[in-house]
């Protein structure tokens, strides 16, 4: 049996946390992006990331960041892996010496072959993050038509955007992703997240496992 991996992005409290590692996740996702309620500050940040056990990945978030503010908050936070959901290019997402995942937003009216396309722009990257298009970058609770994902695309999927316990299922069942990506689904108010909540879409993904 397969076994999907889970990401519960912009954790904020201690609390949040440790309700996601009790929960069995695979990653935490920490935002540095300042405009999002959910962002850190790097002293907030680094607490949170010491306290994630071995074998559990600590991700960065950045938008459209300056280089050098990305290489300050390396120096400062322990993170494993970055996610960049801006208009970063390859060579931008490749200078900072760890693996990366590349956002893409998916609109409606999106071909497969745009998201190939989208794919093969970034050869270097661990996975291709899928987010729905809104004016906002992330965490706003919005879904796309997962028919839309290619079933031969080169990089492993990362599925997000409007994803929680009562249709993660069927998402998993309709695009077979390496991961999902959690956030606003997990959540009773921005960067507020739900024990309840997180251990629902956990043992959802299990059942979407299973089946």
């Amino acid at each position: 049996m397969s076994r999907t991996r889970i990401k519960v992005c912009g954790i904020t409290r201690d609390i949040d946390l440790d309700a996601a590692l009790s929960a069995g996740v695979d990653a935490i996702g920490f935002v540095f992006y300042p405009p999002s309620p959910r962002a850190l500050s790097l002293k907030d940040a680094f607490n949170l990331a010491r306290r994630v056990p071995p074998f559990v990945t600590r991700v960065g978030l950045f938008v459209n960041a300056e280089p050098a503010d990305v290489r300050a908050t390396l120096a400062a936070v322990p993170v494993d892996l970055l996610q960049f959901h801006g208009e970063e290019d390859a060579r931008y997402c490749a200078q900072f010496g760890l693996p990366y995942l590349k956002a893409a937003r998916v609109r409606p009216n999106s071909t497969r072959g745009d998201l190939l396309e989208f794919a093969r722009a970034y050869p270097t990257a661990q996975g291709l993050l899928l987010d729905a298009w809104v004016e906002a970058y992330g965490g706003v609770g919005q879904s796309f038509d997962w028919s839309l994902i290619p079933g031969d695309l080169p990089l492993p999927i990362v599925l997000s955007g409007g994803l929680h316990a009562d249709n993660v299922i069927e998402a998993v069942a309709k695009s077979h992703p390496w991961a999902v990506d959690v956030s606003s689904g997990v959540e009773v108010a921005k960067g507020i997240k739900d024990a309840g909540k997180i251990s629902a879409f956990v043992d959802a993904v299990r059942t979407a496992d299973a089946g």
